[in-house]
């Protein structure tokens, strides 16, 4: 098997579709990693000359990997060195084009959301029941700034009326901020928008938006390094029909890096399958039940 095939099986191992050309010509090439057109978010280098060496990834699921045609054990401290200058040189290369990625993407996004307009009465804050706080429509899609601790804006979240949300640009570290800036005592954080919505709706408490479990510990972090004072309150979904219940996990793991709380929805007796969120729970008992929630800590926080 030559060195090409070996890079594809690894590519492969790790769960991506490797495109049908790879290039052995040192330069990044990125690809999708489902092997359908768009969101080419995967990316490998790949070098064949001398040991046969390569580094690949995917920005959105956070990962890198490297592979080579021979093992340590295999090479000659001269290789050895030669390979490990090679895979820091790739990792470099890979930083600089990912950071020219962002750059691009959060250029794009501003001059989007700069010509964005009211989003009173978009189709999904009406469903949702929640108000358009701070966000802007594009025609008939939802605008929702992310931003870091700083106020810059890194990216959009885009929602479309039936629900449909895509990102591009940074998510890492940066979040939606719903109501006033954050006050001396507390803070909410909560996955999704509609979902941070109905919380500040329901108690006047500041909301970070983080967009997903996965970034609800460095919003977290980010906050707290940005707020040391602040008492970080995670609002968690309540994943009861996934295995290992991912809300409820990550929104712990981030309370506990930051020693905040946790607080958890309660629905009233029926619940629906798919209800797991504070706006669900707002649609099915009304902004009194996830009042009633936060209601147990106020003492301690806000």
């Amino acid at each position: 098997m030559n060195a090409l095939d070996q890079f594809r099986e690894a590519i492969t191992a790790a769960g991506l579709e490797a495109p049908d050309v790879l290039l052995d010509d040192g330069a990044l090439h990125r690809f999708s990693p489902s092997g359908r057109r768009g969101g080419a978010s995967s990316w490998y280098v790949l070098h064949s000359d001398g040991v046969a060496a390569g580094v690949f990834g995917d920005w959105k699921a956070g990962f890198t990997s490297t592979w080579c045609a021979k093992s340590d054990k295999a090479m000659t401290p001269a290789e050895l060195a030669a390979h490990r200058q090679r895979i820091k040189a790739m990792k470099a290369q890979r930083d600089a084009d990912e950071s020219a990625r962002l750059k691009g993407e959060a250029d794009k996004a501003l001059e989007r959301w700069k010509g964005g307009a009211a989003a009173y009465g978009h189709p999904y804050l009406v469903r949702k029941g929640v108000q358009g706080h701070s966000a802007r429509r594009d025609g008939l899609t939802l605008l929702i700034p992310l931003r870091d601790t700083a106020g810059k804006l890194h990216s959009l979240q885009t929602i479309t009326p039936d629900g449909e949300k895509r990102f591009k640009g940074r998510m890492k570290g940066c979040y939606h901020a719903i109501g006033t800036k954050p006050p001396e005592v507390c803070l909410v954080i909560a996955e999704g928008y509609a979902t941070g919505a109905s919380i500040n709706e329901a108690t006047g408490w500041p909301v970070a938006v983080a967009f997903n479990a996965g970034n609800l510990g460095p919003v977290a972090t980010a906050l707290h390094k940005a707020y040391p004072a602040l008492t970080l309150v995670l609002a968690a979904d309540d994943d009861w029909r996934t295995d290992g219940n991912p809300g409820i996990t990550a929104a712990r793991q981030a309370a506990l890096a930051v020693g905040g709380f946790v607080v958890v929805p309660r629905f009233p007796a029926g619940r629906p399958p798919k209800a797991t969120d504070f706006n669900d729970l707002a649609t099915l008992a009304g902004l009194g039940a996830v009042r009633a929630c936060f209601a147990e800590i106020e003492g301690l926080t806000c």
